[in-house]
């Protein structure tokens, strides 16, 4: 396309109207800039080397993860879940900037290395006119991105972007971005009106049409000649501002946040860290800043403060005192604040000047949704893990949540009732339930808690065990043997009666002959497949466990079971541990959805679902709240949902059961809907 004899013209002078002492300023502040931008990543590391060790792997396979997390990044995939409009926002910023910055990068390498080697430029001609245009594009997109975002802060108002945590700096990250990208689309159209409109110019619209625009407001060539300087300068010292600023305010977290992404475990909060062995009592838990992993306070720094966790938190929405960002934030803040010479207070406590008071971690319901939504990789319940673990060994503990692990520690569950009564509910079959001790079999169930002392969730027992036996299955129970799973005794910080579970039922379990486990609870069925293979007392691997879902799902489709049509409309709850936490989202709507009924789906579902109130403890816990998770997700199947006629609220998870029977009495919802177990659903399909 382009001559070569014109090649040399199509181009731009980088320091236009520059004078020669003024590269030398510009060169000796960028180097300066740098210098302080280096310093300061290198203040952040070696902050991070005085933390703990992580007790999981967090860069092997550096290379793999590098790949994930670039992907996960680069496409902004985390970002767009929940919110389209931020995800797009998100994205046209960063990839805005990112191309900014290596345009940047092109020119630099250019002007101070090509040149240098070669005598000539490559910055000419076609590549020249290319650039432009893309640098030009990607520009606007990085101006309409920063605008979306100051709108969204400011005339929008949006609830999750404004907190106790707000300050100055989030002002000034986002306005900074603005000005320097406006900024630099004035100061190129400047420089088009001072160089009197060269035709090539027309490839950069952008900066074409400010150019026209100063000239339709009177600016002309001579004056936009003598007012270059001042724009240039502008633009170049707030960029060489804001490239130091990175590493000591928020845009730290464009670096943190990545590095953050490199170093996530993907089984973040399905499995908790052990308590090393040679800790003393008074060094358990979140005890001071030198208890928390390099990693935790790569957590803290990477929080962009985006309200994302705060917005789906359940125990935030009914008013518990809990803010998921709050938390990292606040401990990310008595951090700064004790580098900076300030008094040191206890990390968490009842009450008193601690950082964290402990009704906050009493009011986490273990959901995980806030790792869900966050788009860095906080690893939020791993913190919150180690201050329960502090209050369970300071004695600070929920009274009700005591209580339940004395019966846990005297009779094996948490009903405080003796081991003898936990198969009491299989008299009432007009069949025997297998002993999986005398007999081996293919599937040992572990039934567990609810479904073993609960009046309402033994029906689930009763269900599940009856379509055991019109399949034809070969499977058996534990009987007395069998202990609570530990799943919730391990989230609310009782790490040593946990670690007694799991010797006492992997004993039991691995004393009988089986080929799979399956659980009635999905929070057996996390801690069996995620946590237990992590002991040597455990014989197992993950493949070895199954949710019943799973395993009827199967018998359905290999035609063991045939369910009959149903009539109904039915909406159906996630459980967290079963759908958020491991994934298991399709085996239980094909069941459903085997049985004939209509199944509508609520706006929350899959790993959006809105916990019911019950998981970390919370079953056991008399809490203050505004409304009750089960009410509002009780509400919003019956108001929400596409269909108007939701008569079932189906759950796969006895914990769930139990929520919803009590948040259907006290949320008024008797008349409007009935709580049903899938396996209670199956068995009226199968009769």
């Amino acid at each position: 396309m382009t001559l070569p004899l014109q090649s040399q013209e199509v181009t731009r002078p980088t320091f236009w109207q520059i004078s020669d002492v003024g590269k030398a300023v510009f060169y000796y502040l960028a180097a300066v800039a740098i210098l302080v931008l280096l310093f300061g990543i290198y203040e952040r590391v070696r902050r991070y080397t005085r933390g703990s060790e992580d007790p999981f792997p967090r860069l092997d396979d550096l290379p793999g993860r590098v790949l994930s997390a670039t992907r996960s990044i680069g496409s902004n995939r985390p970002l767009f879940d929940r919110d389209l409009v931020g995800g797009f926002m998100h994205a046209a910023v960063m990839w805005g900037f990112l191309t900014l910055l290596m345009a940047t990068t092109i020119l630099a390498i250019d002007m101070d290395g090509y040149q240098l080697i070669f005598g000539e430029s490559f910055f000419v001609g076609d590549f020249y006119l290319s650039y432009s245009l893309v640098v030009d594009f990607m520009g606007l997109v990085f101006v309409v991105g920063l605008g979306i975002a100051l709108w969204r802060r400011y005339a929008r108002r949006m609830d999750r972007l404004h907190g106790k945590h707000t300050s100055l700096e989030d002002d000034l990250f986002l306005w900074t971005l603005f000005l320097l990208g406006v900024g630099g689309y004035l100061t190129e159209g400047v420089r088009i009106l001072g160089q009197n409109f060269p035709d090539h110019e027309s490839v950069s619209f952008a900066g074409w049409f400010v150019a026209d625009s100063l000239a339709f407001a009177g600016m002309t060539p001579a004056m936009a000649k003598d007012f270059y300087p001042v724009t240039w300068w502008s633009h170049a010292i707030l960029a060489l501002v804001f490239v130091a600023a990175i590493p000591y305010a928020k845009p730290f977290h464009m670096l943190s946040s990545f590095a953050n992404t490199v170093a996530h475990d993907e089984q973040a909060g399905t499995r908790l860290p052990r308590v090393p062995e040679d800790l003393e009592p008074d060094e358990i838990g979140a005890t001071d800043l030198e208890s928390f992993s390099w990693k935790q306070l790569l957590d803290q720094d990477a929080c962009t403060k985006c309200g994302r966790c705060s917005s789906v938190c359940p125990a935030k929405a009914s008013g518990r005192p809990l803010d998921p960002r709050d938390v990292i934030l606040d401990l990310k803040s008595y951090r700064e604040q004790v580098d900076a010479g300030g008094d040191t207070v206890e990390i968490v406590a009842d009450g008193g000047t601690s950082v964290i008071d402990s009704s906050t971690m009493e009011s986490c319901m273990a959901c995980m949704a806030c790792m869900d939504a966050c788009p860095v990789d906080i690893e939020h319940l791993t913190h919150f893990t180690d201050m329960n673990r502090r209050l369970t060994e300071t004695g600070q503990m929920d009274e009700h949540v005591q209580d339940a692990m004395m019966n846990v520690f005297q009779h094996g569950n948490t009903f405080g009732d003796p081991e003898r009564k936990r198969p009491d509910w299989t008299d009432d079959l007009d069949f025997e339930v297998p002993d999986a001790r005398d007999q081996s079999v293919e599937y040992l169930w572990y039934v567990g808690d609810y479904p073993s002392y609960d009046e309402r969730n033994q029906n689930v027992a009763k269900a599940l065990a009856t379509l055991f036996e019109r399949a034809g299955i070969d499977y058996g129970i534990l009987y007395e043997a069998e202990q609570t799973d530990g799943n919730d005794v391990r989230r609310v910080g009782e790490e040593g009666l946990y670690e007694m579970l799991v010797e006492d039922n992997a004993a039991a379990i691995q004393d009988c002959e089986f080929e799979h486990i399956v659980t009635t609870d999905p929070h057996s069925y996390n801690t069996f497949k995620n946590e237990y293979p992590e002991f040597e007392a455990c014989e197992w691997d993950e493949s070895d466990v199954s949710h019943y879902t799973q395993v009827l799902a199967d018998l359905v489709q290999r035609g063991a079971l045939s369910p009959r049509g149903l009539d109904g409309t039915v909406t159906y709850h996630d459980p967290c541990h079963l759908g958020r936490y491991n994934g298991v989202f399709e085996p239980p709507r094909e069941l459903v959805e085997s049985t004939g009924v209509e199944l509508v789906e609520m706006p929350r579902n899959r790993s959006d679902s809105f916990c019911c109130g019950g998981g970390g403890g919370g079953l056991w816990m008399d809490l203050e709240e505004e409304s009750k998770p089960s009410e509002e997700r009780l509400r919003e199947a019956l108001e929400d949902t596409p269909s108007e006629t939701v008569d079932r609220f189906v759950v796969a998870c006895p914990m769930c059961v139990t929520m919803y029977e009590d948040g259907r009495k006290t949320g008024g919802y008797e008349d409007e809907l009935e709580i049903v177990d899938l396996t209670e659903l199956l068995v009226e399909a199968t009769e």
